[in-house]
């Protein structure tokens, strides 16, 4: 049934799009954000188990600063990274809207299996679940955007 959600996606989004090259429009970008939020995106319903105390949001954003930092910078907003909005599709900011309107447990989907062909890499099997949902809720509490400075990667 998925399989068959996601070809009639592609196939309307082909139609749609012709063979032009150009930004992306309104409805063009609404069409493809309702299709990741409702059919490509798993675990609608999935529910963080970890409870949201200060310990957790740490642990989040120990887990973030090793595993996330490269690409999202240190505060999820991109802060640093000089590539992010420079390949196809961007970088998103994790504090935007679009991030921040997926369910933990989409979230946690997300961290687990990657986006392809985006280059969100999947950390299942590299990262434990708790790491996950730990990061999960750093996503949901992200510092100010630019308050922690740049990852040190980018500074040197």
């Amino acid at each position: 049934m998925r399989r068959a959600w996601m070809g009639a996606a592609a196939l309307a989004l082909a139609v749609l799009a012709g063979c032009k090259v150009a930004e992306p429009g309104g409805f063009e970008r609404g069409v493809v954000t309702t299709a990741k939020h409702r059919i490509f995106v798993g675990n609608k319903d999935q529910k963080n188990p970890l409870p949201s105390t200060p310990q957790t949001l740490a642990d989040g954003k120990e887990a973030f600063s090793h595993y996330c930092v490269a690409c999202h910078g240190l505060d999820g907003q991109n802060t640093g990274v000089p590539f992010a909005g420079h390949i196809s599709p961007p970088i998103p900011s994790l504090a935007s809207a679009d991030v921040q309107q997926y369910t933990d447990g989409q979230l946690k989907w997300i961290l687990d299996n990657g986006i392809s062909p985006s280059g969100m890499p999947a950390s299942k099997g590299i990262l434990s679940d708790d790491e996950l949902w730990s990061i999960v809720e750093y996503i949901r509490h992200l510092p100010q955007a630019g308050s922690l400075g740049e990852p040190e990667m980018y500074t040197h």
